[in-house]
């Protein structure tokens, strides 16, 4: 894997070949090939839900990284629509005609496997920062049913976020989503962390969760996808108000935090994510 650049910047890469879509997800990503000789998961701006999804990939996956959680490295991906003219998919060939210019890649982990806490060890600390960090950006895509968490090389990688900071798809209404409860019931980790663990995440990380951290992650996202934005000056601006948005998020953990913390004295059995019999808390224990 590649290493990351400097807080605030995103890599650029050119895509040379398109392997092959991955049908997993709604958007129809694909595994592309790049002039740097990488290969990356690219999620494309014309997919049907837009620039929005790739925006939030990146202010969540950056806003991880910065706080030191483990993500993989996110790119850039200039991408010529005529790359699309020998795929015999027509979605596909559709979908890349419509995704000239920049798109977003995620580094590819190669042999990765999906995370299932009764298989590959997660620690409790990072099972705590992960729930608190999801209960913060609002992630409700970190389900036992869908990891969204991949294991490689030892350690777990945090992956899709772009079902996170739903509020900026209706920016009038953003204010709402401040002390919005997070529903954590289903959370994969959620057997995997502890109170303590919890609480000690809470501490580190709404510490680290600094305006200048915000501004760094804020800053990856290219000005194109925050162009146009209704009720705003221009890029700046929109950066500004997701900056505001999270710290106010942050600073008003006292309305959300305790429906976490509920969730952990309230978890019910699941089953383990790849159908073992034995809850996976059990086996972390």
């Amino acid at each position: 894997m590649s290493v990351p650049t400097a807080a605030g910047t995103l890599r650029h890469v050119t895509a040379q070949r398109y392997v092959t879509p991955l049908r997993e997800g709604g958007s129809l990503p694909g595994l592309m090939e790049a002039d740097d000789l990488g290969t990356y998961v690219v999620k494309f701006h014309g997919a049907g839900q837009g620039s929005k999804v790739l925006v939030a990939e990146i202010v969540a996956g950056e806003l991880a990284r910065l706080l030191g959680l483990p993500v993989p490295e996110l790119v850039t991906v200039e991408l010529d629509p005529a790359l699309g003219a020998t795929e015999p998919d027509q979605e596909v060939q559709e979908l890349l005609k419509a995704s000239p210019g920049l798109n977003l890649g995620i580094d590819f982990l190669p042999g990765a496997l999906d995370v299932d806490p009764a298989a590959h060890l997660v620690s409790s600390e990072l099972a705590g920062r992960v729930l608190w960090f999801d209960a913060l950006v609002g992630n409700v895509d970190r389900s036992w049913r869908n990891v969204n968490m991949l294991f490689w090389h030892g350690r777990p990688y945090l992956i899709d976020h772009g079902a996170t900071l739903t509020f900026h798809h209706a920016w009038a209404s953003a204010a709402a989503w401040i002390e919005r409860q997070y529903n954590a019931a289903d959370h994969v980790l959620l057997g995997v962390a502890t109170d303590a663990t919890l609480e000690a995440a809470d501490a580190a990380l709404a510490a680290a969760l600094t305006a200048d951290v915000l501004r760094a992650a804020v800053a990856a996202v290219p000005d194109r996808w925050l162009s146009d934005e209704p009720g705003f000056d221009g890029p700046a601006d929109v950066r500004d108000a997701y900056v505001r948005q999270l710290l106010a998020r942050c600073d008003a953990r006292g309305a959300w935090l305790p429906g976490v913390r509920t969730a952990l004295a309230e978890r019910v059995e699941r089953p383990a994510t790849r159908g073992r019999g034995t809850p996976f808390w059990e086996l972390n224990a």
